[in-house]
């Protein structure tokens, strides 16, 4: 419904300005035609003021120019807008990262997420919980300094498969002086629609939605990723 509004507003105000410019293109022709004539008929003698013709052909020709500009400015800003629309299609099918922690498990793929430490971890602690908050995984174990991934299979820390859903993941850590190490995440999923009817257009990954101005990173997919991480892919990620 928001979609056929904004057409129609396009609409509207495009069938405005386009019988605003009629208007004035009829009266502008108009203006010449009598001047001309009251030029060719005035009396020699008696020749009548032109400063205010001239003045008023001068008004004439400032709103046609204002007309000119904005139907360009019009045009300027739909091209905008297209080949904003272009850009945002193309991140279907895209893997993305975007700020936040939350990931989402399902039957085809295991939640991943992207980490960053500032520093060496000696001792980090990585705690996953469901939608209701609970936590349903925890490991720790040294964590490298810099960017990387964590990808959970679905395993609890119980041993059993956690069901179909979005989970958040908390990562932090000390250095061996005891000290917090500062480590930010990052959601990852893949692009499967885009939304257009607000402002800024939004990134369907997997169930949760995403602002594209919330996306720090684009890629393709790498196809030949396990589906599913083991216990030890977990713990290497964590080394």
């Amino acid at each position: 419904m928001a979609t056929l509004d904004s057409v129609s507003a396009a609409a509207a105000t495009t069938s405005k300005t386009a019988a605003s410019r009629a208007t004035i293109a009829d009266n502008f022709d108009t203006f010449l035609s009598i001047l001309t004539t009251q030029l060719k008929n005035q009396n020699p003698l008696d020749p009548m003021d032109t400063n205010q013709f001239t003045q008023q052909l001068v008004q004439f020709t400032g709103v046609e120019q204002q007309l000119k500009t904005n139907e360009f400015l019009e045009t300027l800003m739909l091209s905008g807008q297209n080949t904003a629309k272009s850009d945002a299609v193309s991140y279907i099918g895209k893997e993305v990262t975007s700020s936040g922690k939350t990931g989402e498990l399902t039957d085809s793929s295991a939640a991943f997420w992207a980490y960053s430490a500032d520093a060496a971890a000696a001792n980090a602690s990585i705690t996953i919980k469901n939608a209701s908050g609970q936590v349903v995984y925890n490991q720790t174990g040294p964590l490298g300094s810099g960017p990387g991934t964590f990808r959970w299979d679905g395993k609890g820390s119980d041993g059993a498969m956690k069901p179909n859903g979005v989970y958040t993941i908390d990562i932090t850590g000390k250095d061996s002086n005891g000290k917090d190490v500062k480590i930010s995440t990052a959601s990852i999923g893949i692009v499967t629609a885009v939304d257009f009817t607000g402002d800024v257009p939004v990134l369907t990954v997997g169930s949760r939605k995403v602002t594209i101005t919330d996306v720090t990173d684009v890629r393709i997919p790498d196809v030949t990723k396990p589906v599913t991480a083991t216990t030890e892919e977990k713990t290497d990620t964590t080394a």
